[in-house]
């Protein structure tokens, strides 16, 4: 046998096995038992759903701007309740929605593996026959005149000689589209798998946010319970809240700004964008307040200092880990002093010597001590804590000032020395 066929052996034998490992991965194939038809007309329903949800909840994020700087009052804290759970419908649906079309998708290409390995196999067979074929006609290892001298005729050499020229040619062919088989079909498997991981996330999600649904309803009732309906009730509840705002402001930031002093640039990475990534999948353009001496800052705290920046955007948004690390604290700050603080928190060290600060989230998907990857999903956007609308407030901390402090009215607060996170995004 020639090296050249068996290398030819070689590749069939590596391609078979290869087929054989991914079998067992869809031993289920195409669970929804539709056809390939049926599956398009399917995905094409849901995309034109997806796409009239669209400027709906388009809709629900500049309504959630417009309110933001409504005077509070008791019929806005409710009525803003009321478009969260709203939006947060118009969120699930799409989540729906979108979780049901990539199963649709994943069925169809699986549909498609299913055709590739059986072109495999046929493949396989035929080539296997011209193999055989050739090895018969070129088994002696005779040279072109020996082949000649062997036959009966000139006429039957030359179609000997001819046909086992052919052979060799179509099993060229057939190699080639072999390999073209196997490259299609490691495209479509890799295509199935980001599919498959998109649906959990949108699976994930959907069951987060009717959680978050219950939370914001939850919310409302306690707000009616307290107020007893009454604006006067409200308006009171609300000063006494904003001298606690206050009072707990002046705590934390008399804590950092001592710890600001302790930063040591030396051990922290060089400013420059992309050592963080963006924690929330909206943009630049949602920051409603940015990073130190602000003119809300000014005006609200009387520290005078905002010691992160605010990403706005509806409740339920995903919120993700701005680089890979360990989650070294998860906590509510709810608990201990209502509506005053960081309320939901997740705190993540990094290996680059900084600490990440994810505030005011509706739910946490992570655990203390977890390890998570950049751009995992960590959490929900949420308006717990001390926050006039939803918005993530995310804040950067140096490693070596950072610790989790029990204060004097709000039980453990994350502290640090603070750094714009606009130098690292």
């Amino acid at each position: 046998m020639t090296t050249k066929f068996r290398g030819i052996l070689i590749l069939l034998g590596a391609l078979a096995i290869f087929f054989a490992s991914q079998s067992g991965l869809f031993a289920q194939t195409n669970p929804s038992g539709l056809t390939r038809e049926e599956l398009e007309r399917q995905i094409q329903a849901h995309s034109k759903e997806l796409e009239t949800l669209q400027p709906k909840l388009e809709s629900a994020r500049q309504e959630l701007q417009s309110t933001r700087n409504e005077k509070r009052s008791l019929q806005q804290e409710l009525a803003s309740i009321d478009r969260n759970i709203s939006q947060l419908n118009l969120s699930i649906r799409s989540d729906e929605l979108t979780a049901q079309k990539l199963a649709y998708e994943i069925d169809s290409l699986e549909i498609d593996l299913k055709d590739i390995r059986a072109s495999f196999g046929d493949k396989q067979a035929a080539i296997a026959q011209i193999l055989n074929e050739i090895q018969r006609l070129d088994g002696k290892g005779e040279n072109l005149l020996a082949m000649f001298l062997r036959n009966a005729s000139l006429a039957d050499g030359v179609l000997e000689a001819q046909s086992l020229t052919n052979l060799q040619a179509q099993l060229t062919v057939d190699v080639e589209n072999l390999r073209t088989l196997h490259e299609e079909y490691d495209k479509k498997l890799t295509e199935a798998n980001k599919k498959r991981a998109n649906a959990l996330f949108h699976q994930n999600s959907l069951k987060n946010k009717k959680l978050i649904v219950q939370d914001q309803r939850s919310e409302r009732e306690s707000i009616l319970k307290v107020t007893k309906s009454k604006e006067t009730v409200y308006q009171k509840e609300l000063t006494e809240l904003e001298k606690e705002q206050e009072r707990i402001a002046d705590e934390i930031e008399a804590l950092n700004s001592v710890l600001r002093t302790k930063i040591d640039p030396s051990t922290l990475p060089p400013v420059k964008g992309g050592i963080l990534a963006f924690p929330v999948n909206v943009g630049r353009n949602f920051i409603t307040q940015g990073y130190g001496s602000t003119g809300f800052a000014k005006t609200t705290y009387r520290g005078k200092w905002h010691n992160g920046i605010d990403i706005g955007s509806p409740v339920g948004t995903p919120i993700v880990a701005a680089e890979e690390g360990k989650v070294v604290a998860v906590g509510n700050q709810d608990n201990y002093c209502p509506r005053a603080a960081y309320g939901k928190f997740i705190v993540v060290k990094h290996t680059n010597n900084l600490v990440t600060l994810y505030a005011h989230l509706s739910r946490q998907a992570v655990v203390k001590g977890q390890r998570v990857e950049r751009g995992e999903v960590i959490g929900y956007m949420g308006r717990t804590g001390w926050a006039t609308g939803p918005h993530l407030h995310f804040v950067v901390f140096a490693a070596p000032t950072y610790y989790l402090g029990m204060t004097k009215s709000c039980g453990p607060m994350p502290l640090g020395g603070d750094l714009n996170p606009m130098g690292y995004l």
